[in-house]
C-alpha cells in the first residue's frame, strides 16, 4: 500500500505537487496558523539542501557546457549565434529588472521583521565587480560559495578541455575526454539529486508558505500576483521589442515568423521545457522557416543548452522580489552584477531540472543574499517556487522562441534561409 500511495505521489509532475503545496500552505496559514512553526524545519531541510546542490551544480554543469562546444565549430555561425545569445539574455534581464522596479513585487509585506537575521547586501564598485570575476584562488571561491568568480573559472576550464579533446596527441585527447566523461558524469549526478530534492520541494514549499501565512497573514498574496503580472509583460516585451526589432533589421517580418513559430511556442507553454521541444523546434524551423539543416542542427540543440532568455527575465523580476520583500531594495550596482550573473549561468544550467530554482538561488547568491534556514530570502524564496509553474509555461515558450529567431537571423545573413516560404 505504501508503494502505491509513493508511486502515485511520484507521478504527478513536480510543478503541480509544488503548486499544490502552495495552495495547501496558503489555507493551513490562515484557518490554523498556530502550528506554522512547529512544521518550519521541513521547510528549513529543503533549503539546506537547495544550498548543498548550488555550487557543484555550478562547477560541472558550465564545465560540460563549455567543453560540449567543439572549437572546429566556433566560426562565423558559431561567434554570430553565441553572442546572439549572450546578447539577447542580457535585453531579457534588463527587462525583468525594469518590471520589478516599476511593480516593485514584495513591497510591503516586510519579512525582514522579526523574520531572522537580516542580510546585509554589499555593493562593491562595479570596476571591482568585474575585477572580482576572476578567482585568485578557483577552490577557495567554490568552497566559499561566490559565484561569479567559480562561473569564470568552469567557463575557462571546459574551454581548455574542448581544445584537448581537439588535439592531435593522442595522449592529451584521450586524457582530456576522460576527464570530460568524469565531469559529464559528475553533472549527471547532481541533476539526478536535483530531481530528488524537486520531489521533497512540495512538502518544503508547504511548511515555509505555512509559516509565512501564519505569521505574516494572508495579505502577502498580493505581491505574488504581482511577480506574474510583471514577468508575462517583460516576456511580451522581450517578444516583441527584442526578437520583434531584430526579426525587422533583418528584413524579416515578425508576424509571419510568430505564425510560422505558433507550433514550437505552444508546445514549450504546454511542456516547459526546451529540450523536449526540440524536435517541434527543428521541424518549424525546417518546414516553416525554410532554414538550412545545416544551421538549424547546430543552434537550435545549443540554444537548448544556453539560451535562457525567459529564465533570465524571470531571474531580474523574482530577485527584486525578494530584495523588496525584505525590505531591502538592490542598488544599480548590484542590478548590474544579477544581469551579468544570470546571463553567464544561463551557458550551463538550462538543461537542469528545476533550472530556475537553482539559478535563482545562484543570482540571488551573486548579490549577497543567501540562502540561509530560517532567512526572510528563505521565505521568500519559498513564495517564489509555490507559483513557478505559472511562470515556468510563460518563460520556457520565451527560450524557445529566441532560440528560433536567433536560427533565423543568422540563416539570413549566411544565405541559408529559404526565403520563397516568406513570400507565402
Amino acid at each position: 500500500m505504501e508503494k502505491g500511495v509513493l508511486r502515485a505521489y511520484l507521478d504527478v509532475p513536480v510543478l503541480q505537487k509544488i503548486l499544490a503545496g502552495l495552495i495547501l500552505g496558503i489555507v493551513a496559514g490562515i484557518l490554523v496558523p498556530g502550528y506554522a512553526g512547529t512544521l518550519k524545519p521541513l521547510g528549513d531541510l529543503f533549503v539546506r539542501l537547495l544550498k548543498m546542490l548550488v555550487m557543484p551544480i555550478v562547477l560541472f554543469s558550465l564545465i560540460v557546457g563549455s567543453a560540449s562546444i567543439n572549437p572546429a565549430r566556433l566560426g562565423r555561425v558559431g561567434v554570430k549565434i553565441i553572442v546572439y545569445y549572450l546578447l539577447t539574455s542580457a535585453f531579457a534581464v534588463f527587462f525583468g529588472l525594469l518590471m520589478g522596479n516599476i511593480f516593485k513585487p514584495g513591497s510591503g509585506i516586510e519579512l525582514g521583521t522579526g523574520a531572522g537575521k537580516a542580510i546585509q547586501a554589499q555593493s562593491p564598485s562595479l570596476v571591482q565587480t568585474l575585477l572580482n570575476i576572476v578567482p585568485t584562488n578557483p577552490f577557495a571561491a567554490l568552497s566559499q560559495g561566490q559565484v561569479l568568480p567559480t562561473i569564470f573559472f568552469a567557463i575557462v576550464f571546459g574551454i581548455a578541455i574542448s581544445y584537448l579533446m581537439n588535439s592531435e596527441d593522442e595522449r592529451l585527447r584521450t586524457a582530456s575526454e576522460t576527464l570530460y566523461k568524469v565531469v559529464d558524469a559528475s553533472a549527471e549526478a547532481m541533476y539526478r539529486i536535483v530531481a530528488g530534492v524537486m520531489q521533497y520541494a512540495p512538502i518544503g514549499v508547504f511548511a515555509l508558505i505555512y509559516y509565512v501565512i501564519g505569521k505574516f497573514g494572508p495579505n502577502v498574496a498580493g505581491p505574488l500576483v504581482k511577480v506574474v503580472v510583471a514577468v508575462y509583460i517583460g516576456l511580451t516585451l522581450q517578444i516583441v521589442l527584442v526578437y520583434g526589432l531584430l526579426l525587422k533589421v533583418f528584413g524579416l517580418d515578425p508576424v509571419k515568423f510568430l505564425k510560422k513559430a505558433k507550433d514550437a511556442m505552444i508546445t514549450a507553454f504546454v511542456t516547459r521545457s526546451s529540450s523536449g521541444t526540440l524536435p517541434v523546434t527543428m521541424r518549424v524551423a525546417d518546414e516553416e522557416m525554410g532554414i538550412d539543416k545545416g544551421i538549424y542542427s547546430f543552434t537550435l540543440p545549443l540554444g537548448a543548452t544556453i539560451n535562457m532568455d525567459g529564465t533570465a527575465l524571470y531571474q531580474g523580476v523574482t530577485v527584486l522580489f525578494v530584495a523588496y520583500a525584505i525590505g531591502q531594495p538592490l542598488t544599480l550596482g548590484q542590478q548590474l552584477v544579477v544581469i551579468l550573473t544570470a546571463v553567464l549561468a544561463s551557458i550551463g544550467t538550462a538543461g537542469v531540472p528545476g533550472a530556475g530554482a537553482i539559478m535563482l538561488a545562484m543570482v540571488l547568491q551573486s548579490v549577497g543574499l543567501n540562502l540561509t534556514e530560517g532567512s526572510p530570502v528563505a521565505l521568500a524564496y519559498a513564495m517564489i517556487l509555490g507559483i513557478d509553474a505559472i511562470l515556468d509555461m510563460g518563460r520556457t515558450m520565451v527560450n524557445v522562441t529566441g532560440d528560433l529567431t536567433g536560427t533565423t537571423i543568422v540563416a539570413k545573413t549566411e544565405g541559408e534561409l529559404d526565403t520563397s516560404k516568406w513570400k507565402e
